[in-house]
């Protein structure tokens, strides 16, 4: 999984006060906490902050967290936004170390749809779970899930006992071998279908009003 860095500095003043202060001056406050050490109050640059927002799979992304010549692994697990304007107002970081366990939604990615029969077809690819939550080690959590699609047909399900995890990493769900994506049958043959029936049934009826009509001729002949 990716790792960016994050420029933080360190508070010593908490507390709401302390808190409406820092973002007088353009910061977010947050505290960094975990790994069994005491809670760290940090601010983070607002304009960096908002960046961060943007970014895809935040809560799934690890971090380097620096505060001066100090670093320290992290992964964001709450932003407290206001809610009119959806400005940032604080950040929680959980402190990691590799040995530490965590659980963790991983992002679901599909491989080889150009070689499945069933999309060759047109089949529609129904994504169940678009994300797997995952236990593992912070230094072993993988950047996507990967679902081979190569060989599949219309109407197969792949479900996360045919997938294979990197070591170490377990789905949270254990209980059942729960389905990531079926492939169904396309859907537009069944309209046209629907349409030729329309189509017939419209014909039978003209074609009846239309003998009814020459039956009344020759009544009226």
């Amino acid at each position: 999984m990716s790792e960016d860095i994050i420029t933080v500095e360190l508070r010593d003043r908490v507390g709401k006060g302390a808190a409406r202060a820092a973002r007088r001056e353009g910061l977010v406050p947050g505290v960094v906490y975990g790994a069994k050490l005491p809670p760290q109050p940090i601010t983070v640059n607002r304009k960096q902050m908002d960046r961060l927002l943007q970014k895809p799979g935040l809560f799934n992304t690890l971090f380097e967290l620096q505060a001066g010549d100090k670093k320290q692994q992290v992964l964001p697990r709450d932003v407290q936004l206001d809610v009119v304007t959806d400005i940032p107002l604080h950040v929680d970081f959980l402190r990691l170390s590799d040995a530490t366990e965590i659980t963790i939604n991983v992002p679901v990615v599909f491989v080889n749809e150009d070689q499945s029969e069933a999309l060759r077809q047109g089949a529609v690819l129904n994504i169940v779970r678009h994300q797997i939550e995952v236990r593992c080690l912070a230094g072993a959590i993988p950047a996507s899930i990967e679902v081979d699609l190569a060989g599949s047909e219309i109407g197969d399900s792949i479900h996360i006992g045919a997938v294979p995890l990197p070591d170490g990493v377990v789905p949270t769900i254990s209980d059942r071998d729960f389905t990531i994506v079926t492939l169904a049958a396309p859907t537009v043959q069944a309209v046209e279908e629907e349409v030729d029936e329309d189509a017939m049934e419209m014909e039978g009826v003209e074609g009846e009003e239309a003998a009814e009509e020459t039956v009344e001729d020759g009544d009226e002949s």
